[in-house]
């Protein structure tokens, strides 16, 4: 529980301290946000703003973590390392298309292809290590079976198909936190929400653990606790972001920030066993990114006609003509009764055992 403290509090510290000098550092360099001819035209307020910012997300978890376990004398796990790699891992891919972005000062990064490519070389690496990375009693990090709150019995997948199945997962949940990502303090509020409740989440399957706890009941998760470490870590981080990002953001987190916090949603969902519980926790992640599927798909079939405004969903309601700071508040609102919505489904599953 030291550990935890110690990771979350120190993430917090960092990105408030880290973020101002990264402003400072990327405003001299002249490293600001393109933004799209095509959306809101309040938008066109933002353009010049630092962007990148997700670095500073990216180096406080890692402090964080890392410090904790110095502190605490203990030695990291397989679970929070390999946690840690596809959160770093999308965050260098995400790092590329922002790079290229104001570099070349185009709104055009890496092309569509390329970003798909790198998401898929990250998550087969973190899968193939995942599957076969083996403790003492033989328990791997992720299983070949499909989860809601636990593994669900007979939902058992091929190895080839928990591939497919991981690599969905990840590119799914980094894209959807990327959508998100387009006003003040959206994305950063909303994902911080989750992560704190993998937190609860991590620390409940650690004292209801089957090494530790045998029973009915208990959770076949190896390195819950650890991975609790890295939840508060993350938490913290977002914490300490947003100080800055809030409206009017003075840094925006970029691609760099967006494609590992949704990396890191994916990889805890897969190693808590809770991959379909996502969906319920991660809500508004997966509203914003239908907006945009049924949006595109509807147009392509209707032959150009539209079912919102624009998509993603908080652009529509921008077009409506609600003021960015009440879309923002009302969306933290939805988010965080969508956590709790799977945080209660999480524990009444354990209560009943239903």
């Amino acid at each position: 529980m030291k550990a935890i403290l110690i990771a979350g509090a120190l993430s917090l510290l960092v990105t408030l301290i880290g973020t101002r000098f990264a402003i400072s550092v990327l405003v001299k360099q002249g490293y600001g946000q393109l933004i799209r001819d095509d959306g809101p035209t309040s938008h066109h307020t933002k353009r010049g703003t630092p962007t990148m910012g997700g670095l500073v997300i990216i180096v406080a978890v890692v402090i964080g973590y890392f410090a904790a376990k110095l502190a605490t004398q203990t030695a990291p796990s397989a679970s929070a390392l390999l946690l840690l790699f596809l959160f770093v891992g999308l965050g260098a891919i995400g790092f590329l298309d922002d790079f290229i972005k104001v570099s070349k000062q185009r709104n055009l990064g890496l092309r569509s292809k390329a970003k798909l490519i790198g998401q898929t070389v990250v998550g087969l690496i973190f899968a193939w290590l995942a599957i076969g990375w083996e403790d003492d009693t033989g328990r791997t990090p992720i299983t070949h079976a499909i989860s809601f709150t636990r593994d669900i019995d007979g939902w058992r997948l091929p190895t080839v198909l928990l591939v497919i199945w991981v690599l969905l997962l990840v590119a799914g949940t980094s894209n959807g936190v990327n959508l998100t990502d387009g006003l003040d303090g959206l994305a950063i509020g909303s994902a911080m929400m989750v992560f704190g409740a993998y937190i609860f989440i991590n620390i409940w399957q650690s004292g209801q653990n089957c090494s530790v706890n045998p029973g009915m009941k208990c959770y076949e998760v190896r390195d819950p606790l650890d991975l609790a470490v890295v939840a508060s870590a993350l938490t913290g981080a977002c914490f300490g972001f947003l100080w800055w990002n809030a409206s009017p953001a003075k840094i925006f987190m970029g691609d760099t920030g967006s494609l590992s916090l949704g990396g890191a949603m994916a990889g805890f969902a897969l190693m808590t066993r809770t991959e379909l519980l996502l969906v319920v926790i991660g809500g508004l992640f997966v509203a914003i990114t239908m907006s945009v599927i049924l949006q595109v798909g509807w147009f392509k079939i209707s032959g150009g006609k539209r079912i919102f405004r624009m998509a993603p969903l908080q652009h529509h309601f921008e077009l409506l003509g609600w003021a960015e700071i009440t879309i923002v508040v009302r969306f933290w609102i939805i988010s965080g009764l969508c956590v709790a919505a799977g945080l209660g489904i999480f524990y009444s599953e354990w209560v009943t055992g239903v």
